[in-house]
């Protein structure tokens, strides 16, 4: 995979901006911390050298100086909302998210349940938490919020909250998901804060949009593809434009809030520090960027990525055209053509040559290797071993698994497990070749090619099953496929 993202420049540069920022202030910053702490893979793919784990890389230099609040909404608890990437909900997450920062020995001093205004469910978590030894603290529904500054900004407001309890210089406000309420615990924090006379300060730290780059860069079309379901629209920050002259990218959440901000910044501070929503930010993943264009292209594979992904959330009923629309849109701005994943056409290819499911990866030198289903085998796993032969050096006509092994597990899956497809998946295959790689060299060979496939971009026609998913993830492949739900040949 080509490099175009200076990893160790960015935790060095961005843990660097966020001291600096925190001397701005009284010696206290809250962080506000969007997108994910960890497995962003999404920021790896577009920035081909963006550590899934850089944000915690960066926030370690900085660890003897912070603590962590999580946020979790009184709301998310009462209707159980789901992450759906983990499959868990928000209040387990919480304790989740809570275990791995504490694994990497950062603090985390406190959660604050927001939104509350007495949900049982709530009270009962909060019961929980502290049975556990976690301090927790309830935030309050204020009516009209956010543009009720007068109510805000008052003791009936903010001034009704909990106050949470903080020992160190920089506080990173974290939460499992988007509306749990980060920003306002923040605020509630600043005004509260005040009141026992410390002049904190406030600080967004959102990976994408990337500010310093122009608005149709294709890094930053790629978050508007991603965030296709939240309507987020990235926009040139006006307030930026006014106060410097300058153009700089943001989205329109943050540019919408900016007034109300704004008048709660005056109400707590007596003025503003900041002048614009980009001030805010302390985001320096654009000045990390080494090499434009590969980034530019990795940007490009993965909308065409999201516009897939998309096509198969309508078939399976999760969306409805529209978010579709939006990233056809994106594509259509930047004139950009699914043909630009070649992986599509040569899977396409190959399922017209042979009538079957197919699927085709391309490795980093450009070279691309494709494999259809057979009787044996669905068209990942066959793809998985010709491409691993191929790496190897191995010839192509050699089977790695014999079929004398292939046909008791299939037998098997359909007599004694009672499924429909016979055919071996791709984490059956990489169990069958670990078996026989304690004797048989060529598959130990085989096998020994899997890290060379990290990133590298793949097409099937056939919609993956969640075996595949997982095992394809795992292996850092980069896939797309057919909104297609069965096998050609099963049709």
């Amino acid at each position: 995979m080509k490099i175009g993202f200076d990893n160790a420049k960015y935790v060095k540069v961005q843990s660097e901006h966020i001291r600096e920022r925190i001397a701005q202030f009284d010696n206290k910053l809250y962080l506000e911390m969007g997108g994910k702490l960890f497995d962003d893979y999404h920021a790896s793919r577009v920035l081909p050298g963006f550590q899934p784990d850089s944000k915690l890389h960066m926030l370690a230099q900085l660890r003897d100086s912070l603590e962590i609040i999580i946020v979790i909404s009184a709301q998310d608890i009462e209707r159980n909302k789901v992450r759906q990437d983990l499959g868990i909900t928000y209040d387990e997450d919480v304790l989740r998210l809570r275990k791995e920062f504490m694994e990497r020995d950062f603090i985390v001093s406190s959660v604050v349940i927001t939104h509350y205004n007495g949900q049982a469910s709530a009270s009962l978590y909060r019961e929980r938490l502290e049975r556990l030894g976690i301090r927790t603290y309830y935030h309050y529904t204020i009516e009209g919020y956010p543009n009720n500054v007068a109510l805000i900004d008052s003791d009936e407001g903010f001034g009704r909250n909990d106050y949470v309890e903080t020992s160190r210089p920089l506080v990173v406000v974290t939460a499992p998901g988007p509306g749990s309420g980060k920003m306002a615990v923040c605020l509630s924090q600043l005004y509260n804060e005040q009141r026992r006379g410390i002049k904190a300060g406030y600080a967004k730290f959102e990976t994408f949009p990337v500010w310093s780059l122009p608005l149709q860069h294709p890094v930053n079309v790629a978050y508007e593809a991603a965030t296709a379901d939240l309507n987020d629209v990235n926009m040139i920050d006006p307030y930026h434009l006014e106060a410097y002259g300058k153009v700089a990218v943001n989205y329109n959440r943050d540019i919408e809030i900016f007034p109300v901000l704004n008048a709660l910044f005056e109400g707590i501070y007596g003025e503003n520090p900041y002048k614009s929503p980009t001030d805010m930010g302390v985001n320096m993943v654009g000045y990390c960027i080494s090499d434009d264009d590969v980034c530019a292209m990795a940007s490009k594979n993965e909308i065409i990525r999201r516009y897939y992904a998309t096509l198969i959330k309508m078939a399976e009923g999760l969306c409805d055209e529209s978010e579709v629309n939006k990233i056809k849109l994106l594509m259509s701005h930047l004139k950009l053509n699914i043909s630009l994943r070649k992986t599509i056409a040569a899977a396409h290819e190959r399922r017209d040559e042979t009538g079957r499911t197919a699927a085709a990866i391309e490795l980093p030198d450009g070279t691309i290797v494709a494999a259809n289903s057979g009787e044996l085998l669905g068209c990942s796993s066959a793809m998985l071993l010709n491409v691993t032969k191929h790496l190897a050096g191995i010839d192509h006509d050699i089977k790695l698994i014999p079929q004398s092994m292939i046909e008791p597990i299939q037998k098997t899956k359909v007599e004694y497990l009672g499924a429909k497809n016979p055919r071996l998946h791709t984490d059956e295959v990489l169990v069958a070749l670990s078996v026989l790689s304690d004797t048989d060299d060529n598959c130990r060979r085989a096998l020994a090619q899997l890290p060379k496939l990290r990133g590298c971009q793949v097409h099937t026609t056939v919609m993956l099953g969640a075996v595949d998913r997982k095992i394809f993830g795992k292996l850092g492949l980069q896939y797309t496929c057919d909104p297609m739900r069965k096998p050609i040949e099963n049709q």
